[in-house]
């Protein structure tokens, strides 16, 4: 062999060792594409299941999830700031309905067609939740867990008050209201310091009385906020306030504060999402004993049983740094039983199908019940409505709540303000 020969068998042998190593690397990627970090913000801190989202990504072995949680009130903002900027997280939570269909509008969301087709969410999930995740025809936001809106209470509160059963209609609210406001203690607890806590109510005086039909005109800009139907449920919100029913300086508090009233005693119920039952279990209160939920009550027979709540999501950033790892995260928060983990630490249900539910406690259960027996579900106000027109109305419902007295010239207000906002 000359010595030509000999550096070109050499040369060779190199090269076949070069293309074997990509290849192996090449095919580790293909077998365990998820290997790294995944970056992951989300909005749940301490009062919101934080611990879930850490008990749920401290299985995931395809890769490390490192996560930044924000503040719910602050993640807002910065998640919209970070995907603007170009540099965001690779996943993020998101709020189903009009919050995601805005980010996917402004290009900032990957689809994840891969996770619902190698997870089979399209027949895992029921159908109402699949098309939650649905925008320009392709999945782009993962159901993690939904919620049920109802009024939460004390039964300690209610048994000393002497209201024995739970009112199902407006007549039987009020007279519970009154022998609860009688006993001493504030019938409803409301904290609305950052606005949102107020939207359940609108939102339920429009869906019990005009019903889920025109709540979706006025969502999309078809009916107006000084329509007699609008109008009609503000003077319903106001003879409640007006009757003083509620605690007062409502403004004044956050959602876990009306939630710690309800339990301390100060106050009989708060409207709420089903998030409320992870608060009271972490602070030790015992479900069905220390608390319990009823519907919102129906105001006219006539009108469909409309439930009220949010999903809550992962969504899948489109300049994620690690989109193949992200993908692998999010079939990992797809599993029935990692959702089912973070259901029971939130207070959430979880959209898997084939999650133990028997594992829900007695209040979540019911729960569940209760949304499979209403005729719709709808999502809560400012996932309804684009952003900037969940903003007019989350002003009004607040200064509604300093205010009760000015409601048609807040309604008056926020229909300019909404029709400003939907022609951009």
């Amino acid at each position: 062999m000359t010595r030509l020969t000999k550096i070109r068998r050499s040369y060779a042998l190199a090269l076949i060792a070069i293309v074997a190593l990509v290849a192996a690397a090449c095919s580790g990627t293909s077998e365990d594409p998820g290997a790294g970090q995944v970056e992951v913000a989300h909005y749940y801190g301490s009062d919101l299941g934080q611990q879930g989202i850490l008990d749920v990504n401290a299985t995931f072995e395809a890769g490390e999830a490192v996560v930044s949680p924000i503040e719910h009130e602050a993640f807002k903002d910065q998640i919209l700031v970070a995907l603007a900027g170009g540099e965001p997280p690779d996943v993020f939570s998101y709020w189903a309905g009009a919050r995601t269909q805005s980010v996917f509008e402004n290009g900032h969301l990957r689809p994840i067609t891969q996770v619902f087709d190698n997870a089979d969410v399209w027949n895992n999930f029921p159908q109402a939740l699949v098309d939650a995740g649905i925008h320009g025809g392709e999945p782009h936001l993962l159901p993690f867990g939904f919620h049920y809106v109802a009024f939460f209470y004390n039964p300690h509160v209610m048994e000393a008050a002497g209201v024995t059963s739970m009112p199902t209609n407006s007549q039987e609210f009020i007279a519970a209201a009154q022998q609860i406001a009688a006993s001493g203690v504030k019938p409803i607890a409301l904290g609305s310091m950052n606005r949102w806590p107020a939207q359940f109510w609108f939102d339920f005086l429009i869906l019990r009385t005009a019903g889920p039909d025109y709540r979706a005109k006025l969502m999309s800009g078809e009916a107006s906020y000084t329509d007699p139907q609008v109008v009609a449920a503000m003077e319903l919100w106001k003879q409640l306030v007006d009757a003083g029913f509620f605690v007062d300086d409502a403004n004044a508090y956050t959602w876990t504060d009306a939630a710690d009233q309800v339990a301390n005693g100060e106050a009989a119920m708060t409207l709420m999402g089903t998030w409320i039952t992870g608060y009271w279990n972490g602070i030790g209160l015992e479900p069905v004993t220390d608390y319990d939920f009823f519907n919102f009550p129906v105001l006219d027979p006539a009108v469909e049983n409309a439930a009220l709540g949010p999903i809550d999501g992962w969504a899948l950033s489109a300049d994620a740094a690690n989109p193949e790892g992200a993908m692998l995260l999010l079939e990992h928060y797809a599993d029935p039983g990692n959702q089912l983990t973070w259901a029971l630490e939130q207070g959430a249900l979880p959209p898997n199908s084939n999650a133990d539910t028997t594992q829900l406690n007695p209040v979540m259960a019911k729960a569940l019940v209760e949304v499979g027996k209403a005729d719709s579900y709808s999502f809560n106000y400012d996932l309804a409505t684009p952003p900037p027109v969940a903003e007019v109305g989350l002003d009004m419902f607040q200064a509604f709540m300093d205010d009760p007295s000015g409601y048609a010239d807040l309604l008056s207000s926020a229909q300019s303000d909404a029709q400003a906002a939907f022609a951009g």
